[in-house]
């Protein structure tokens, strides 16, 4: 597949047509990114309505995360069963049930289910939204299409600020929570006319539809050379799950697994849930804090919007390794900030600026990467699945920091928390040097055969790749 065909395959109409899909599958994300951020100042309301003890405020807050954590185990077999396009129907269909019902709760108790209803919908999209766009894409321009999904991501996160600032003179927080209803409507409403993924098409022996799908992004001679890549893959693989645990399958699986767990314990959604708790603490009142939060919503959606222009241009590695380095010193520096004796004046603004900083940082490497590299370096067969696998780790490690941190705070105070999860950047920076591997500008069919021949030992040599799949030289 020549760099002409490419540029040719995006231009002109097939640009347009697979900017659109991408920009409305990535609504997936949006509603991901809303409820993230949409709890953070509607629960400092919720108190006033509802007597609730710690515990039972635990469980709102993270009653989303183990509803994330369950739709994101069944949501990679829905994938492969159903169809990615399918699946994203259903978790818009689900997420504004989830939606309406904690608009209307009554009680704690109905609240929490309403939060374990949208956490399920999250947990479908967090799988289904990376995946679509990672099999729809042109390999040339996967990298910034799926990058997409986190930029939805963030606008999502940014959104909810922006709603809870637009509610929070009123306390209206069931007006908070309802919004999330309307991007669920555009999403399912969209939805219904666009293509189903053809590498999925292919799989169930429906190679037409998927003939007919690829036109629309991609040259004649792509097509082919793209269903011919794509039939070979389906020919060697079973599709079982226990492929996860072949010895070939275990770089992915590392890589997967890994960056899951090390994307939430470097403490991303520490800083979104309890930003205006942390802000507060600065001396904020509770309506700035939740407009400082405004704030850090920009930066997330400025830098990750750099990152989308960058991401295909110098690599996935690269920006890894740049926001990585990031993340652990504005971590350090945050921890100093808040162990100086007294948060007003300009130490709070010192903390402020670095959690500002931190959240730009991650938003320029782990925050996008991640997703996309889950996307790619999994076997068609299992793809679904393993990303379902893989994404269950991440919102169980999204939980347990959310739980642990009031936790971690009491025992070792703010300070000693933030210098943990600097050190804990700083063990993602290593990781990702010794295991990750380079997947800018290639097909999905060549990650998987460069996976495979990871076992003999070797590599294509013509990969533009900085790391070989199990190498540790």
């Amino acid at each position: 597949m020549t760099d002409d065909s490419v540029s040719s395959a995006s231009g002109g109409g097939r640009n347009r047509f697979v900017y659109v899909t991408a920009a409305l599958a990535a609504l997936n994300g949006l509603l991901f990114g809303f409820d993230t951020g949409v709890i953070s100042g509607a629960f400092l309301y919720i108190k006033d309505t509802f007597t609730m003890s710690p515990l039972a405020q635990g469980i709102v807050v993270s009653g989303a995360l183990a509803g994330a954590a369950f739709g994101a185990a069944l949501g990679g077999h829905l994938a492969d069963r159903w169809g990615r396009r399918r699946l994203i129907l259903v978790s818009a269909v689900v997420f504004f049930v989830g939606s309406l019902v904690m608009a209307i709760a009554p009680t704690v108790e109905v609240l929490v289910v309403g939060r374990l209803i949208d956490g399920v919908a999250i947990g479908f999209a967090s799988i289904v939204g990376p995946l679509y766009l990672s099999e729809i894409a042109p390999p040339k321009i996967r990298g910034s299409l799926v990058s997409l999904n986190q930029l939805a991501v963030t606008v999502g996160i940014l959104s909810s600020y922006f709603v809870n600032y637009a509610f929070a003179d009123a306390g209206q927080w069931r007006w908070m929570l309802g919004t999330g209803m309307v991007p669920a409507l555009i999403l399912g409403a969209g939805m219904v006319f666009m293509p189903e993924s053809p590498r999925w098409l292919v799989e169930h022996g429906r190679e037409g539809q998927a003939r007919d799908v690829l036109s629309r992004t991609r040259t004649d001679d792509q097509i082919r050379a793209e269903l011919d890549e794509i039939r070979e893959t389906i020919e060697q693989e079973d599709g079982s799950i226990r492929d996860l645990l072949e010895p070939w399958m275990r770089p992915a699986l590392v890589v997967g697994v890994g960056l899951a767990v090390l994307q939430q314990v470097t403490g991303i959604n520490t800083v979104i849930y309890y930003a205006p708790t942390i802000l507060e603490s600065t001396g904020f009142e509770s309506s700035a804090s939740i407009l400082a939060t405004v704030g850090i919503g920009v930066v997330n959606v400025a830098m990750t919007i750099v990152a989308v222009l960058l991401i295909d241009r110098t690599g996935r590695r690269p920006l890894l390794s740049v926001g990585l380095v990031g993340m652990t010193l504005t971590l350090f520096g945050l921890g100093a900030a808040f162990y100086l004796p007294g948060l007003s004046g300009i130490v709070g603004w010192i903390a402020t600026g670095s959690l500002m900083l931190y959240v730009a940082f991650f938003a320029i490497g782990l925050g996008p990467v991640f997703w996309l590299l889950i996307s790619e370096v999994y076997p068609l067969k299992v793809r679904g699945t393993a990303m379902g696998v893989v994404t269950v780790f991440n919102w169980v490690a999204n939980l347990a920091v959310s739980l642990t941190f009031p936790i971690m705070v009491g025992a070792i105070t703010k300070a000693g928390t933030f210098w943990v999860y600097a050190i804990l950047s700083a063990v993602a920076l290593a990781f990702t040097y010794v295991f990750v591997p380079e997947t800018k500008g290639r097909s999905l069919e060549a990650i998987e055969s460069d996976l495979r021949d990871s076992m003999l030992g070797r590599q294509d040599a013509d990969a533009p790749s900085d790391v070989a799949w199990g190498d540790d030289d």
